[in-house]
């Protein structure tokens, strides 16, 4: 039986390359709490994503969660329903309430044209996503939290290595969260990020993550630990030096699904954005089951019968889940576009090693529908 071919496959360097690194940290027997590694790794992605302040963190879900403390939000928070559920997941452990908002067609970001309609006395923030690494509408988006007084907080864990308009999508904002979890294009095995614009909000970042420490018997705030260990950094820092290749390769196997898929009757695909240098994390299409012939679902069996493991993100919807389904914004009236995405998509597998081979096999097997 052939291997199976999973949505995505973790990139990593030769296990030779990695033993070095790990000899270091048996020498110098740091293996957290801010170490030699954790350091220049902060120092080089800084340098490399082009922003001015990074804090690490053990994932990208307690980022999240230290990123909403950081900001002191409370009460009310807008955000998108077609997402992971982390998202919204860190949200609700800081006792904050998610109001949802439905997506622009175009590229399944949060509509800046319904953001306005959800805003109430208690709303205190937007937190949208990069979904699959394509910006959202960071201006508009950014002129209304202006005029309303509210925080903005991306989810950009799609979106490592993206810049819009020749600077990083990273620096819009009030804050950024990047996840390096081992399915995304940059990897620590899990881990993950948060932006900052200045030195003051890093320093209290870094205070939270580490139970509130601001010094040896001072604690700042009730934190928490969330920080990146020395053998996750070390991953990093050699993840860091093959990342632009992995990029390019991933390019090639999107422009070859491009090719093969465009003229599929009932399959459509998303645009490629403007003034946007992609990282191709993802390879969405889209199943218009009239057009087709077939179900998403059916073609996502099928695809699963011929071992090829595709999924479906983002389905079902954030407000789908029990422990949301009861909110207003959750009504599947209010998200229209979210829920008509959701039950089309499936995200076909794309990594640096999949071969031509194996993109001819999944683009034939979409385009005949027996």
């Amino acid at each position: 039986m052939e291997k199976p071919i999973y949505v995505t496959q973790p990139s990593l360097p030769d296990l030779e390359e990695f033993i070095p690194y790990l000899r270091e940290i048996w020498d110098n027997k740091i293996l957290t709490n801010n170490g030699p590694m954790h350091k220049e790794l902060e120092k080089e992605l800084a340098e490399f994503l082009g922003v001015p302040y990074i804090s690490l963190f053990a994932n990208g879900t307690l980022a999240l969660v230290t990123a909403l403390q950081a900001l002191r939000i409370t009460g009310e928070v807008i955000t998108t329903p077609y997402s992971f559920v982390a998202t919204t997941h860190s949200l609700w452990w800081n006792n904050v309430k998610p109001v949802f908002v439905d997506i622009e067609p175009e590229f399944g970001n949060l509509d800046p044209e319904k953001i306005e309609a959800a805003i109430t006395p208690k709303t205190t923030a937007i937190m949208p996503v990069h979904v699959y690494g394509n910006p959202c509408h960071v201006e508009k988006i950014q002129k209304i939290a202006d005029i309303y007084g509210l925080k903005l907080i991306y989810d950009a864990a799609h979106a490592f290595g993206v810049t819009l308009n020749g600077g990083s999508i990273l620096n819009y904002g009030d804050l950024s969260i990047l996840s390096f979890h081992a399915t995304k294009v940059f990897n620590t095995f899990e881990g993950g990020a948060i932006i900052s614009h200045d030195s003051a909000t890093k320093q209290r970042i870094d205070y939270l993550k580490n139970f509130g420490f601001a010094g040896e018997t001072t604690i700042m705030a009730p934190g928490i630990n969330s920080k990146m260990n020395e053998v996750q950094a070390a991953m990093g820092l050699l993840q860091l030096k093959s990342f632009n290749e992995s990029i390019e390769k991933r390019k090639l196997v999107a422009n070859r699904y491009r090719e093969m898929l465009k003229d599929v009757n009932g399959i459509t695909m998303l645009p490629e954005p403007q003034e946007t240098v992609s990282n191709y994390a993802y390879f969405p299409i889209f199943v218009d089951e009239q057009v087709y012939g077939m179900s998403r679902d059916a073609l996502y069996e099928k695809l699963k019968q011929n071992n090829i493991f595709g999924r479906r993100y983002f389905y079902p919807l954030i407000s789908e889940f029990s422990m949301y389904r009861g909110l207003e914004s959750s009504a599947p009236e209010h998200l229209p576009v979210a829920h008509k995405m959701a039950n089309e998509v499936i995200s076909l597998p794309i990594y640096p090693e999949l071969d031509k081979i194996k993109i001819i096999e999944i683009a034939k097997l979409i385009s005949t529908k027996e």
